[in-house]
């Protein structure tokens, strides 16, 4: 399996953030091919102090070359192009390959 991980600072309007995020980005995101699962917050919390991030959101793939197909697939690029609508705060993309822990 291989994840999609996307990090928000707080953004300038979070209330904005919020609904855009939901109402315009999600649907987006959901359109992306070779998408197994996804989940999202915007209940990030910190150990300690004030959480460096606003949201977080997490896709599942069957692995990288399927989650690399779904970012260049057209809903994979509007998705991409419309981060600039609502993440004011920046964004963090990482992936990763995921590794099952056993004993």
């Amino acid at each position: 399996m291989h994840k999609l991980l996307v990090l928000y600072p707080k953004p300038v309007d979070p209330d904005h953030f919020r609904d855009y995020y939901v109402t315009k980005h999600l649907p987006l995101v959901m359109k992306w091919p070779g998408l197994l699962a996804w989940r999202y917050s915007f209940d990030a919390a910190a150990g300690n102090g004030e959480p460096p991030y606003f949201a977080v959101f997490e896709a599942d793939f069957a692995d990288a070359a399927a989650l690399a197909a779904s970012r260049e697939s057209e809903y994979g690029r509007l998705a991409a192009a419309d981060v600039v609508n609502y993440a004011t705060g920046g964004v963090v993309v990482i992936d990763y390959a995921v590794q099952d822990g056993t004993d």
